[in-house]
């Protein structure tokens, strides 16, 4: 089962090779058997599971089957699911059972998805190596002493070993794709506003983005065909028309025009992740595909743009955690002044709190000019770089990460050092736009991925592409040690 991709999975059930009561069983046996190892599940709801599935089985039979009826999936700890914990991964949350749902989780629940669990993180979804969580370290498949990536490494986590078919993650700058490609897998973060954000508990409400993690592109575009549309209940949410994602994989690759960011191809990029985008790039050009070599001159800028705008949100968005509502509370406040200081104090781990200080410093009364706006100046200058590159290209391409997933608490001590492998990651968000990242080869026996990024909601064209060349290729098909 571990093998199999949704597709492979929706056929089945379609055809009647298996029931959603049986495969969700096993999925569940796999995680009480192996997640011990690997930590990728905060919570799993067994029961519910079981008898989301048995009703998805029931609908089925009645001829009333949605997109993805009886699809088992793990949903990130961050997306709110009514009656169920959503702790994002903090011991600020730990004990909030979310009174409603998601947009995103009742949309994979009206297409009949069944919910195995709520996946590890992060801490509220800051870190790039899933290093950070309450709930401890997650632990990558292909090595189980290396991270998997952050901050939706428990979900890359859960597919890579079999435990999920599929997961929704979120990606604020690289956090479906930075994982994606260290576990081997599909990741798609969508154009901003395609995807609901709303009950996705915010960390930088102007760069979060929820989408779809699984093993192949064809995959991914059917998890998004359910998850995107407009909600009028997301202030962000864009009311633009929803493709038939699916319907258009085919597409001819004839004429494609890829951008190649001499950028993303300087000093810095381990050569064994060079290489095999290189040779996934040679396969374009067999499709057809012609590549054309660009510049992004604000690449460099990204990073220290990103690490002003991103904390600053999260300052804000994160000032509603108080111990007063909900949540973590100190025991015994002496006043008003004591349950806010501990209750935080306690409450929050060390990045959040790092990320919480340079917040509210870059907000704060004489700096905010210094530091917010001119972050702000930059993104624009960024998001211009996009807009001139797409004037000469259809998609621009490079590889996701600057090296192959990094060992457990190698980098923890140097959060700077941490930051940068999402270089290649980061300028997406700022901007907006849509990005995929796939398995092309490995670095040793470490998985390597190529990031492709579109215009804004062009997540069609990304998923073809992607597709065509998974169609040349079994990467994606991979599986890592002990998880066939």
């Amino acid at each position: 089962m571990p093998s199999h991709t949704v597709a492979d999975l929706l056929r089945g059930l379609a055809a009647g090779d298996f029931s959603s009561e049986e495969i969700t069983q096993q999925y569940l046996d796999a995680i009480a058997d192996r997640d011990g190892q690997i930590n990728s599940f905060i919570t799993v709801t067994r029961e519910q599971a079981l008898e989301q599935a048995r009703a998805a089985d029931n609908a089925r039979q009645r001829g009333n089957a949605g997109a993805l009826c009886g699809l088992p999936i793990a949903h990130k700890d961050i997306f709110c699911t009514e009656g169920v914990r959503t702790s994002c991964a903090s011991k600020m949350l730990d004990n909030f059972i979310a009174p409603y749902s998601a947009t995103v989780v009742n949309n994979m629940a009206s297409a009949g998805a069944v919910m195995l669990g709520k996946t590890n993180l992060d801490e509220f979804a800051m870190g790039s190596s899933n290093e950070t969580s309450y709930y401890g370290t997650v632990r990558n498949p292909w090595n189980t002493d290396r991270v998997p990536g952050g901050s939706s490494g428990g979900s890359a986590a859960a597919i890579a070993a079999g435990l999920a078919p599929a997961a929704t993650g979120t990606d604020t700058g690289g956090s479906i794709r930075q994982p994606a490609a260290l576990c081997g897998l599909t990741g798609l973060k969508p154009t901003y506003g395609r995807v609901s954000r709303y009950g996705m508990i915010a960390f930088a409400s102007s760069l979060d983005q929820a989408g779809p993690m699984a093993r192949s592109a064809e995959d991914c575009a059917l998890l998004l065909q359910s998850m995107a549309g407009f909600d009028e209940r997301d202030s962000t949410s864009m009311d633009v028309h929803v493709d038939d994602y699916a319907g258009a994989l085919d597409q001819d690759l004839r004429g494609l025009k890829i951008g190649l960011p001499k950028e993303y191809f300087s000093a810095g990029l381990d050569p064994a992740i060079g290489d095999a985008v290189h040779a996934a790039l040679e396969e374009y050009r067999k499709m057809g595909a012609e590549t054309v070599e660009i510049s992004l001159p604000h690449t460099e800028l990204a990073v220290p743009c990103y690490y002003v705008i991103a904390p600053a949100e999260a300052s804000t968005n994160l000032s509603r955690f108080d111990g007063v509502r909900y949540g973590y509370r100190c025991e015994n406040p002496t006043d008003l002044d004591d349950l806010y200081t501990r209750s935080r104090e306690e409450g929050f781990g060390e990045e959040v709190k790092r990320r919480i200080l340079v917040g509210t410093y870059a907000l704060s009364a004489g700096f905010y000019d210094a530091y917010y706006r001119k972050a702000q100046q930059i993104r624009r200058l960024i998001k211009q770089d996009f807009t001139d590159a797409f004037k000469q290209v259809d998609i621009i391409a490079g590889p996701t990460t600057p090296n192959p997933a990094f060992g457990i608490g190698e980098k923890v001590s140097d959060p700077v050092t941490m930051y940068l492998e999402d270089i290649y990651t980061i300028a997406v968000n700022l901007a907006g736009l849509p990005a995929l990242s796939m398995p092309v080869g490995f670095a040793g026996e470490l998985p390597a991925g190529m990031q492709l990024i579109g215009r804004d909601f062009d997540e069609g064209r990304l998923l073809a592409a992607a597709h065509q060349y998974q169609q040349r290729s079994d990467w994606h098909l991979r599986t890592a040690p002990d998880c066939a």
